[in-house]
């Protein structure tokens, strides 16, 4: 049963989480605000993409419930198979009584139609191309190349690098934009960030590249890690840390000289 605007008791027969955000959601309600929020259910995954609409929420301060078994990804996963059979994923958001996957997709709808004017540029602004190439670029080209070659590279450890584009020439894209700008989406903060910590995070975490090679990248994240709504959103979706870590990759592949592109 969801309790207002306030924080939510937990629910569901997985002893699922269920807890909300700090009460401002009136504010985006009002009149020229935003249309009124409709009952918002993530189900989730420790650790996983569906973190992005946990931390969304979070820093814009709406209520939702958060729905997942502690410690346990596939208890977690039995819910979203219940409502989502054909293609369960996480985030699966229960939007009303809608069923909404992509969470990129799902940040642009939350932030355009419940919280205009709040973490994306406006619609004159030259930081709205930035905001908007990364909101994609951060699934469509980085994840999906991150995937690939980490994929690739557990079958088989690579000699060298792709002369032509691989993960880590399009971690160096994300690089090069923040020696020219503090955030993806430009001066400020906003949901391309959320966007860009996952596969970045993957990037790193997993040595498909080196971090040492992108310090840039480094101190986004030391801002990201330090941001209030960041820690609330750890606190409530990753309780005990990173559960069911995919193997780390042995070594970097060492660079190569790379072809224009």
């Amino acid at each position: 049963m969801r309790q207002g605007v306030g924080r939510r008791a937990s629910i569901g027969l997985l002893g699922a989480m269920a807890l909300g955000a700090p009460a401002v959601a009136q504010a985006a309600t009002k009149k020229g605000k935003g249309a009124p929020l409709p009952p918002i259910t993530i189900y989730h995954l420790e650790g996983r993409r569906s973190e992005r609409i946990v931390w969304l929420m979070e820093e814009l301060g709406l209520p939702y419930e958060l729905k997942f078994k502690r410690g346990d990804l596939m208890g977690s996963m039995a819910p979203i198979r219940a409502i989502n059979p054909i293609v369960p994923m996480a985030p699966t958001v229960q939007y009303g009584d809608q069923i909404l996957v992509e969470s990129g997709a799902i940040i642009d709808l939350i932030l355009t139609r419940h919280s205009p004017g709040r973490l994306r540029p406006a619609d004159d602004s030259r930081d709205l191309p930035n905001h908007l190439i990364f909101m994609h670029y951060a699934e469509g080209s980085l994840a999906a190349r991150l995937f690939s070659d980490y994929r690739a590279w557990m079958a088989k450890p690579p000699t060298t690098r792709s002369p032509l584009v691989d993960s880590e020439a399009c971690v160096q894209f994300a690089e090069d934009h923040l020696t020219r700008h503090p955030w993806f989406g430009g001066a400020e903060f906003s949901g391309a960030d959320i966007m860009m910590l996952f596969p970045l995070n993957v990037a790193t975490t997993l040595n498909i590249v080196d971090a040492a090679q992108f310090p840039k990248v480094a101190e986004w994240k030391t801002r990201i890690e330090a941001r209030p709504a960041y820690k609330r959103m750890l606190a409530k979706a990753r309780p005990d840390g990173m559960i069911g870590n995919l193997p780390v990759l042995p070594k970097h592949a060492p660079s190569g000289p790379r072809q224009p592109r």
